[in-house]
C-alpha cells in the first residue's frame, strides 16, 4: 500500500503535468459561499418562498415559467445574476489558474456550473467549456435572431418576500420580447447552445493537440457530483482516454476509477494542501 497522503500524490502528479484539465461542478462554488441546491430540503433551506409553493430547483429550471409566469422565471434567475455577479471566487480558483499557467500545454475548465466564476477568477475565456450555458448572457424568449447577448446592463428587481421579480425584466435588445438566460433548462428544447458548442470545439483542439504531442495530462475535477454527472463523466473519460491521472476532490462522492487519486474533503481546503506540498 502507498502510503504516501493523498494530496501529496495530487501534487507529485500536477507538478509532473504538461496540461492540466479542470472539471468543475456545483460543489466548487460552495467555498465562495454559493449554494449548491443538493436536495429539495437543502434549495428550500436557501430559498423558504419556494418552500411555501413546493417548487424545488429541478420544477423552476425549466423554460416554461418565461410564458407562464414571468415574474416567477425572472425572480429565481434574477436573484442568481445578481448573487453570482456579487460572489468572489475563493482562492482555490487561483491555485487552480497558476497550475495551468505553469503547464507548458496550459490548462482548460470544463464546468456544468453557470456563475461565470472561472472568468472572474481571471481564467482565459478561451479555455473554459460551460458545458449548461452561461448565466452572464442572454437569449430572446422569440428566437428573434439576435443570437445571444451580455447580460451586461440588465437586472431583476426581486423581491425578498416572494422571491418574485417586479417591474421591468430583462428584455430582446433587437425585438424587445422577454429575455431569457442563454443556460440549458430541465426540458430545454429552446436553448441556443451555439456558444457553449464553439467552445468544446476549442476543448476538443486542444486535447487533440495534447495527444499529437503526447502531452502528460492531469484532470482535476473537483466538486462535481453523481445527481447530474456531466462533469464527472467527462473528468472519467478523459483521464482514461489519456492515461491520465484523475483527481477527484468531492466531500460526499469520492469514489472513483482505480488508479485516480480519490480525496474526501471540499475543494478549497483540498487544493490549499496540493498546493502546499508543491511548494515544499
Amino acid at each position: 500500500m502507498d502510503p504516501t497522503p493523498e494530496p501529496r500524490r495530487a501534487a507529485e502528479a500536477v507538478s509532473r503535468a504538461d496540461a492540466i484539465l479542470i472539471g468543475a461542478g456545483a460543489g466548487m462554488g460552495v467555498d465562495s459561499g454559493l449554494p449548491d441546491f443538493r436536495g429539495r430540503q437543502g434549495f428550500w433551506q436557501a430559498y423558504p418562498p419556494y418552500a411555501k409553493l413546493g417548487l424545488d430547483f429541478v420544477a423552476l429550471a425549466s423554460p416554461r415559467w418565461f410564458r407562464q409566469d414571468p415574474g416567477l422565471a425572472w425572480g429565481f434567475y434574477g436573484h442568481r445574476l445578481e448573487l453570482y455577479r456579487a460572489t468572489r471566487p475563493h482562492k482555490g480558483f487561483a491555485i487552480l489558474k497558476r497550475w495551468a499557467d505553469r503547464a507548458p500545454q496550459g490548462g482548460f475548465v470544463y464546468t456544468s456550473n453557470v456563475d461565470g466564476q472561472f472568468q472572474r477568477a481571471g481564467f482565459p475565456v478561451d479555455r473554459i467549456h460551460e458545458v449548461h450555458g452561461a448565466i452572464d448572457f442572454l437569449q430572446c424568449l422569440d428566437e428573434c435572431g439576435v443570437g445571444i447577448f451580455p447580460a451586461e446592463g440588465q437586472a431583476a428587481t426581486i423581491d425578498p418576500e416572494t422571491m418574485r421579480a417586479v417591474g421591468d425584466l430583462p428584455r430582446c435588445p433587437r425585438c424587445g420580447t422577454l429575455a431569457r438566460p442563454n443556460i440549458l433548462m430541465f426540458g430545454d428544447g429552446g436553448w441556443d447552445g451555439s456558444a457553449s458548442d464553439a467552445q468544446a470545439a476549442r476543448l476538443r483542439a486542444w486535447l487533440k493537440g495534447l495527444a499529437e504531442a503526447q502531452a502528460r495530462l492531469v484532470v482535476v475535477e473537483c466538486g462535481a457530483g453523481t445527481a447530474i454527472p456531466t462533469v464527472r463523466g467527462f473528468c472519467e473519460r478523459a483521464a482514461h482516454g489519456f492515461s491520465a491521472t484523475l483527481i477527484r476532490i468531492n466531500p460526499r462522492e469520492p469514489l472513483a476509477p482505480p488508479g485516480s487519486i480519490a480525496i474526501a474533503a471540499d475543494a478549497l481546503e483540498t487544493l490549499a494542501a496540493i498546493n502546499a506540498f508543491m511548494q515544499l
